[in-house]
């Protein structure tokens, strides 16, 4: 039987934003930005979310008088990138048992 995918990974843009902090641990803001395409505010909103759910740390501080968002993954958003990476592999291949 399929396993439930994680809805909060299951977004797009959530599911971009752990996958590059999977790969550096922390990332600014306006990195993510970059490199997912979204807007600001969007942005935000899912970062929230992962916040929320435990698994992205968020620091804000300032640098040069300007404020510095920085996203950092948890122990639990790595965990929960696994899980649904590991899930995700029985749609793909679903003659294969885990």
């Amino acid at each position: 039987m399929f396993k439930e995918l994680d809805p909060l990974l299951h977004s797009q843009l959530r599911l971009s934003v752990v996958s590059l902090l999977i790969g550096i641990k922390e990332a600014e803001f306006s990195y993510l930005k970059e490199k997912t395409g979204a807007t600001a505010g969007n942005l935000s909103v899912q970062i929230a979310k992962l916040t929320e759910a435990g698994y992205i740390e968020v620091a804000k501080s300032f640098r040069d008088n300007y404020p510095l968002t920085t996203c950092k993954i948890t122990k639990t958003g790595i965990k929960a990138f696994e899980n649904y990476v590991e899930n995700l592999k029985q749609y793909l291949q679903p003659g294969k048992t885990s």
